[in-house]
């Protein structure tokens, strides 16, 4: 490639892994084993709900968004870098590297919405029972859905169509195992202040404000909780969150790691970003499935039906 402006760029090199070649073998073995786990994973979690009609409530029509949601995600990611793992080849195209773009941060918006969007409906189910039902009714469900979507979508698209006018003269090489945002960014020689005001203020949108929407809601459920006379009816309303909880703590923690180390790209900033975008999609269904009595009872059912 001759250097120039983006209208001759043809391809990014994602470094990824290539600096620990001998071990590219196992590295294949295992993100083909989590993908499938993750797959197969999310795929039993929406067919069990489908299937099961005592699972068609608020909170398991978001689970199954959720699980729709980090299928998309991991597929955004983890089938470039196998194929890059096997084929011992750096290479994505720029079409496909502005794709990637795109389609990650539409999902990672949408994993944060829906954990939102189900604290909201775990905060109403505890804090205000005698209500869930006119509450949380199948048209604000949809609706919180919609919006969601309608939001990570058109701020995706801005971002993309920024990326779009950027300019890449002579340094091609993201040093990742897929196209990160800020690296991408950082990579360019034209002038990316606009690109960078609007990442940080959706990381605010997407971060802050869903982070301080969950944390006030457990702050009210928990306040709600010791207000419980009896141990087990404390056990009881825990246990209905205990999942979700679990979700947002991986969910932020890892997301969290990979912000603070996009700047400075290392094995610790690669981990953290494995973490986020293959380990806990995989694990969600796990959490899930083991904590939580009907969705052991639908998976038991489906089963049987095989």
């Amino acid at each position: 490639m001759e250097p120039g402006n983006q209208t001759s760029v043809s391809e990014f090199l994602l470094l990824g892994f290539s600096q620990d070649s001998e071990h590219l073998p196992i590295l294949f073995g295992l993100f083909l084993s989590i993908y499938l786990v993750t797959v197969l994973g999310n795929l039993l979690i929406i067919v069990a709900i489908s299937s099961d009609s005592r699972l068609h409530t608020p909170m398991y029509f978001f689970l199954s968004n959720l699980s729709f949601v980090d299928i998309c995600f991991t597929s955004t990611t983890v089938p470039k870098a196998l194929v890059n793992i096997q084929t011992q080849s750096k290479a994505i195209t720029y079409a496909g590297c502005i794709a990637q773009v795109y389609f990650f941060l539409v999902f990672g918006g949408m994993d944060t919405f829906l954990l939102t969007v189900m604290a909201y409906d775990r905060f109403v189910a505890i804090c205000h029972p005698l209500h869930y039902p006119v509450i949380m009714n199948p048209c604000l469900c949809g609706l919180l859905v919609l919006v969601s979507w309608s939001i990570s979508l058109t701020y995706s698209l801005i971002q993309s169509l920024l990326m779009l006018r950027l300019s890449f003269c002579t340094n091609w090489v993201i040093s990742h195992f897929y196209c990160e945002l800020t690296q991408a960014l950082a990579i360019a020689c034209s002038d990316t202040l606009i690109s960078h005001i609007l990442l940080y203020m959706v990381i605010g949108l997407l971060g802050i404000v869903p982070f301080s929407g969950i944390l006030f809601s457990y702050i009210r459920i928990v306040s709600s909780i010791l207000r419980i006379p009896s141990a087990v009816g404390k056990y009881k309303a825990f246990s209905t969150c205990g999942s979700h909880l679990s979700v947002v703590s991986l969910f932020y923690g890892t997301g969290l790691g990979v912000y603070l180390s996009s700047d400075a790209p290392s094995w610790r900033g690669m981990i953290a970003s494995v973490m986020y975008t293959v380990i806990t999609p995989m694990l969600n269904p796990f959490i899930y499935s083991l904590r939580n009595r009907d969705i052991k009872r639908a998976l038991q059912k489906l089963f049987s039906l095989v």
